[in-house]
C-alpha cells in the first residue's frame, strides 16, 4: 500500500511542481483580486468530511475550480496594496523540503539543524543590516508575534517578580500616533490594559515626535505611574514614515526605558547599502522586529525577532517540564519566546539568502525604489493631483486634490476593473490611496499600466 501512496505523490509532485513553476512564472494570467462572494466557498464544498478516500485527480480539480478562484494573489506583479510581497522559487523548493523533513525544533535535540541554521542566518542578517553582532536572534511567524515579544521583555525587566506574582497594572507603553494596531494588541495581551499606551503625537511627515514623547514620559512620571517601554517604528504602515530614532533612543536612556523597533517592513531595505541610513540609532535599541516575508522574497510566515539582553527573554519564557529535560549544551530556542513548538522556518530563509545573495537582493529593492520614485514624480507634476506624504522606500501616498469622496470612488474603480489592486488609508482625516511595491515581478510597465488606468477613469 506505501508503494502505491508513493507513486501517486511521484506523479502528482512532478505534476505539481510543473503547475507551481507556471504560477510563478506568470501569476498574472489570474484576476490579482478575488471575485468570490462571502460563503461561496463554503457553500461550494461538502457540509461534511469524505468518509473514505478521494484521489488527487479529484482534489486537485476542486483546488483549481473553487479554491484558486479564492485567492487574491500576493504573487501578482500588480498586487500593489497593503505591504505587496512575493514568494520566490528558491524558498517554494524549501518549504517543499521543510514539510518533508517535518522537523520540530522544540528543543536542541529535537532537530539541531533547526536551531543552528536559524544562528547562522540572522547572523548574516545583522552583519548585512550594520547591527550588533552579539543581539540574539529568533524565527517567530509574524511581527505582531515579534513586537508581542519585545513588549513582554520590557515588562520582564521592569518587573523580575511577574513570573510568579503577574505583573502591575500601572506600566506604561509609548508609541507613535502612527504605529501598527499590533503594539496596541500586544499591550491588552499583556496585560498593560490600552488606557496604559500613550499613542504619541507626530510631526507634519508622520513621525513620532521626541518632544511629545519627553512631556508624556514626565506626565506619567507625576501621576504615579511607571513608564515602561517605548515602540518605535521604522517605516509605518500608512505612509512608511521613520521615527527618529536617534533621539527616542536618547530619551529611552536618560529615563531607563526599553526601547522597542518595529521595522516590519522597511527594515529589509537596509540590505542596501546606501539605504543602511533607515536604521540609524537601532543598534542602541533593546529589541527589533522584521519581516523577510514583506520585502527579502520570504513567503510568509517569516519575521525575525532580535533582542539585546538574551537573559531577559530567558526571565521572561523560560519554564522547566518533565517532558522537555535538557541534556545537552545546545542552545534552546523555546526557552527564549512563547512557542514551543518551531517550524523550520530558517530553511527557506537560507535558502533565498543564498539564491540571490545580499547583492542580488539589494538590486532588486533598490530598483523598486526607483521606479517608485518615478511614479511619484509624475503623480507629483500633475496639478490635479497631490502627494499625501514624504516618499519613503517603495511606499507611495497620494489623492485627488479635494473631498474624500472622489477618491473613495477612484481606488474602487481602480480595484473594480481588476488588473490591479490598490489599499487606503486616512492622514488628517483625507483619504488617501497608497502604492506599495515589494513584489519581485512588479516593474516599471506595471507602474506605467497603473498610472494610464488612473487616467482613463478620472
Amino acid at each position: 500500500m506505501a508503494g502505491i501512496y508513493m507513486n501517486e505523490f511521484r506523479e502528482w509532485g512532478h505534476k505539481l511542481i510543473d503547475w507551481v513553476a507556471d504560477y510563478l512564472e506568470s501569476p498574472d494570467r489570474y484576476p490579482v483580486l478575488s471575485t468570490v462572494a462571502p460563503n461561496d466557498i463554503v457553500n461550494a464544498l461538502p457540509a461534511r468530511g469524505p468518509e473514505q478516500g478521494e484521489s488527487m485527480q479529484s482534489i486537485f480539480a476542486d483546488f483549481e475550480s473553487i479554491i484558486l478562484p479564492g485567492i487574491t494573489h500576493w504573487n501578482h506583479p500588480n498586487f500593489l496594496a497593503y505591504f505587496a510581497n512575493t514568494s520566490s522559487p528558491p524558498a517554494v523548493l524549501a518549504e517543499l523540503l521543510a514539510a518533508a523533513l517535518n522537523a520540530n525544533g522544540i528543543l536542541w535535540k529535537t532537530s539541531p539543524a533547526v536551531t543552528e541554521l536559524e544562528v547562522v542566518v540572522l547572523r548574516w542578517l545583522l552583519d548585512w543590516f550594520g547591527l550588533p553582532p552579539a543581539w540574539y536572534g529568533t524565527i517567530l511567524d509574524t511581527a505582531s508575534m515579534g513586537n508581542l515579544h519585545g513588549l513582554a521583555a520590557a515588562r520582564a525587566r521592569m518587573c523580575p517578580a511577574l513570573r510568579d506574582q503577574g505583573a502591575p497594572n500601572n506600566l506604561i507603553v509609548y508609541c507613535s500616533e502612527h504605529a501598527h494596531s499590533c503594539i496596541e494588541k500586544g499591550a491588552m495581551a499583556l496585560g498593560f490594559g490600552r488606557n496604559n499606551v500613550r499613542r504619541i503625537a507626530s510631526d507634519e511627515a508622520f513621525r513620532m515626535r521626541p518632544d511629545a514623547l519627553a512631556e508624556a514620559i514626565v506626565r506619567d512620571r507625576a501621576a504615579g505611574l511607571r513608564p515602561c517601554c517605548i515602540a518605535a517604528t521604522v517605516g509605518t504602515t500608512s505612509t512608511a514614515s521613520i521615527d527618529p530614532v536617534p533621539a527616542i533612543a536618547d530619551i529611552a536612556e536618560r529615563e531607563g526605558l526599553w526601547l522597542h523597533i518595529d521595522t516590519a517592513y522597511a527594515g529589509s531595505a537596509a540590505v542596501v547599502p546606501e539605504f543602511r541610513w533607515i536604521l540609524d540609532g537601532c543598534d542602541r535599541a533593546d529589541s527589533l522586529v522584521f519581516n523577510p516575508h514583506k520585502w527579502l522574497m520570504v513567503p510568509v510566515d517569516c519575521s525575525v525577532f532580535y533582542c539585546r539582553h538574551r537573559e531577559t527573554l530567558h526571565h521572561a519564557f523560560s519554564l522547566s517540564a518533565e517532558y522537555l529535560e535538557i541534556t545537552d549544551a545546545g542552545l534552546n530556542m523555546t526557552e527564549y519566546a512563547i512557542p514551543l513548538g518551531r517550524r523550520f522556518r530558517a530553511l527557506k530563509l537560507w535558502f533565498v539568502l543564498r539564491y540571490y545573495g545580499h547583492e542580488g537582493l539589494a538590486r532588486v529593492i533598490r530598483d523598486q525604489v526607483a521606479m517608485v520614485k518615478e511614479l511619484h514624480d509624475r503623480i507629483a507634476a500633475d496639478a490635479r493631483f497631490e502627494i499625501c506624504a514624504p516618499l519613503s522606500l517603495s511606499l507611495l501616498c497620494f489623492r485627488l486634490k479635494g473631498q474624500n469622496e472622489p477618491n473613495r470612488r477612484l481606488m474602487e474603480s481602480i480595484n473594480k476593473a481588476g488588473p490591479y489592486f490598490l489599499s487606503n488609508t486616512t492622514l488628517n482625516g483625507r483619504y488617501i490611496l497608497r502604492v506599495a511595491v515589494g513584489n519581485m515581478g512588479t516593474s516599471r510597465a506595471t507602474l506605467d499600466g497603473l498610472w494610464n488606468q488612473i487616467m482613463n477613469i478620472i
